[in-house]
Order: structure tokens, then sequence, then C-alpha cells
């Protein structure tokens, strides 16, 4: 089944260029579109798409009010250009399934898709090194079970902001192999998303000394 997608964006050229990466790819279809926020409510609420693409600065309604509103019903992935801490850690906390920059690419536009599809959460990797990095100096819970050396490696990579096909690519593995990983990972660290196991991993040191 495709995944349906809603695209809140106040500039056309941004939401045209989001509709042609979408509907290129053979599992997702864009369902409809929003120039303001108020708008990409109640479009969300009418059409419930399985992803709304939500910028940050749209008039009426910003992306964060908009990200609060919807994410109980759906998945918000915030879209934006302006990287301020502020926003990545309100976003998170209204309960956005992931925070892309536009300078991102398409690539990563449409693996934060999948992941949102997946349960997980993807964010900019130069957001999440940045983010993550404080979390150093917290004392991390024991995983619950040993992780090993391959399970280490990859906690590290995902900590520093590798997608599954980056780390992949790294390890001459294959992407679902990854995938695999990282959810043995998820369950040993008690993390609910990729977020969570970058979180342990830099709290935890783990994420230190990466080749």
């Amino acid at each position: 089944m495709s995944t349906r997608v809603l695209i809140a964006d106040d500039q056309d050229d941004v939401r045209i260029g989001f509709r042609l990466i979408i509907d290129s790819q053979p599992d997702m279809t864009v369902v409809g579109e929003a120039a303001d926020g108020i708008a990409a409510v109640e479009a969300a609420r009418h059409l419930r798409p399985d992803v709304v693409l939500a910028d940050i600065r749209m008039p009426r309604r910003d992306g964060l009010e908009v990200t609060r509103l919807l994410a109980g019903q759906t998945r918000v992935i915030v879209v934006t250009t302006f990287d301020l801490d502020d926003y990545v850690h309100t976003a998170l906390r209204h309960g956005a399934c992931g925070f892309l920059l536009k300078r991102s690419g398409p690539a990563l536009l449409v693996e934060a898709i999948r992941a949102a599809m997946a349960g997980d959460t993807l964010i900019s990797p130069q957001v999440t090194v940045r983010l993550l990095r404080h979390l150093r100096a917290q004392a991390p819970e024991p995983p619950r079970e040993a992780l090993t050396e391959r399970e280490l490696e990859i906690a590290r990579l995902v900590a520093h902001g590798g997608t599954n096909a980056d780390i992949a690519a790294a390890l001459f593995i294959s992407a679902g192999t990854v995938k695999t990983h990282v959810s043995n990972i998820q369950r040993k660290v008690n993390a609910a998303n990729r977020v969570g196991i970058a979180a342990w991993a830099w709290s935890s040191g783990v994420a230190t000394n990466v080749i």
C-alpha cells in the first residue's frame, strides 16, 4: 500500500519540489498540500495522510503547533531551513517523527518518511550530533543485555547521525541487517527509536572515538 503524504509549506517551490521527490517513489503518493498551519491541520484531519511534512515558519499557525495538534493522530516530520536547537527540542517534545533540514537532500527526505512509517524517528545528521552531545554528562541506564561488538559499532554510527544506508555502506552489510541490529539495540538499551539509541550512546560514552 502506498504511503499517503501531506505537504505543508508556505513556499510554492518547496511544495513542488517535495511533490516531485515523493511522487517519484513507487511506494509513496502526495494526497494534499497546504500553504499555512491552519489549512495543514484541516487537510490532515480531512485527508487522513500517513505522514505530514510540516515547515516550521508558516502563516496563521507554525509547524511546531501543527505538530502538537496532529502528532497523536498521524506521523509528522518537521522540515525546515532553520537549524535552531529550540525548534528541534520543541518538535521532538511535541511528538515529531523526524526533524530534517531542507538542505539534507531528497534521499534523506524519502528515508525519513519510510522511517516514520516504521515507527522510527530520523533527524538530520547535522542536527543529531549537536543535539545529543550534551547528553555525555548524564548518567545512562545500564543496558538490559550486553551489546555485541557489532551492535556497539552500529550504536556509535547511529549516534553520529548515520542512516541505515550509511551504516550498511560503511560496514559492508545490508540495510536489512542494519535494521535488525538497530531493533536489537533498541530493545537492549530500552530506546523507543534511533534517537534514543543515540542518546544512550552519547551519555554512556559509546559514541566517542568513532573512526
